[in-house]
Formats: structure tokens, C-alpha cells, sequence
């Protein structure tokens, strides 16, 4: 766990540093369903949200930006009572509690701004450090849909679906 962490809106000037790991985290392909070529303006327009969603990063003493989630309405309208979240984290800060920390912080701003639930729509099932994780802070998968993500090295394999109330 770093000892200095500073979890904070981001802004226009942090996209540079969010880009560089992202684009490698989703060329990859092995944790998100956005498209492995995903392109840079793309990319800042999914990730860098507007109100009612909010973007964050998580920095260190020095200002390194070591991850970052968007939190958002999970639906429009009669579903905009449940919250949902994605995260990514630096891989060379793996490990470290950057991503505890960031789920923490997006459950308290969801439970500050009246959100009954939370829900993420696609946890790759063989992403085992990410369900683990969201178990350790309470959600539960409710569903897993079978082979809906081509891993690339796994093959196809499940997207969880996991929940918990606020």
C-alpha cells in the first residue's frame, strides 16, 4: 500500500499520463471489451466523463498518476438509481492498493450522491486480481454470461456481472 495517495478529479492535463496506460491496458486485450485499436480521441471521450459522471486519478507524493476510474449512472432514466464504475491501473503500479483505494473512493461518491447500488456490467471472469478484488468490497457476481469475451490467450471465457448495494 504507497503510503501517500491522493485519489482527485482529473483534469485535461492528466489525459497524457491516463493514455499512456490505458492504450496498453486495452491493446492488451485481456481485461476490457473496448475495441484492442482503440484510438487516443476515442479513448478520452469514453473515459474522461461530464457530469452526472466523474473521472479520477490516483496520484502519489510526487504527482505520478498511478490509475484511474470513471463512475457514472449504470443506465439512463428508471436505471439511473445504480451506479457503475470502471477502473485501470498502471501496470507497473499493480499491486500496491491503487486499485482498493480507487474502488473505495467510488463507492463513497456514489454513496454521497444518493446511489442505491452499484453495478459493473463486464468483469472478465479470468481477471482474477479484479473479482477478487470487488468481492473483498462486497459485490457479488450475479450472472456471468458465457463466452462473451474473447481472451486472448484463455480463449472464450465468461463477463460477470457484479452488484452490491450501498
Amino acid at each position: 500500500m504507497l503510503a501517500a495517495m491522493l485519489i482527485r478529479t482529473a483534469t485535461p492535463e492528466d489525459w497524457p499520463a491516463i493514455w499512456a496506460f490505458l492504450h496498453r491496458i486495452v491493446a492488451a486485450g485481456e481485461t476490457y471489451t473496448y475495441p484492442r485499436d482503440l484510438d487516443e480521441d476515442r479513448a478520452r471521450d469514453l473515459w474522461m466523463l461530464k457530469p452526472p459522471g466523474r473521472t479520477v486519478v490516483a496520484v502519489d507524493a510526487d504527482g505520478t498518476v498511478l490509475g484511474s476510474a470513471k463512475m457514472n449512472p449504470n443506465q439512463m432514466g428508471p436505471g439511473a438509481h445504480v451506479a457503475g464504475a470502471s477502473f485501470m491501473v498502471a501496470p507497473e503500479s499493480g499491486g500496491r492498493g491503487v486499485g482498493r483505494a480507487l474502488g473505495e473512493h467510488v463507492l463513497e461518491w456514489a454513496r454521497a450522491e444518493g446511489y442505491q447500488a452499484m453495478q459493473f456490467n463486464a468483469v472478465v471472469e479470468a481477471n482474477t486480481r479484479a473479482v477478487t478484488l470487488w468481492r473483498s468490497l462486497g459485490f457479488e457476481v450475479v450472472g456471468t454470461v458465457p463466452k462473451a469475451f474473447h481472451h486472448p490467450a484463455e480463449g472464450y471465457v465468461g463477463l460477470h456481472i457484479m452488484h452490491r448495494f450501498l
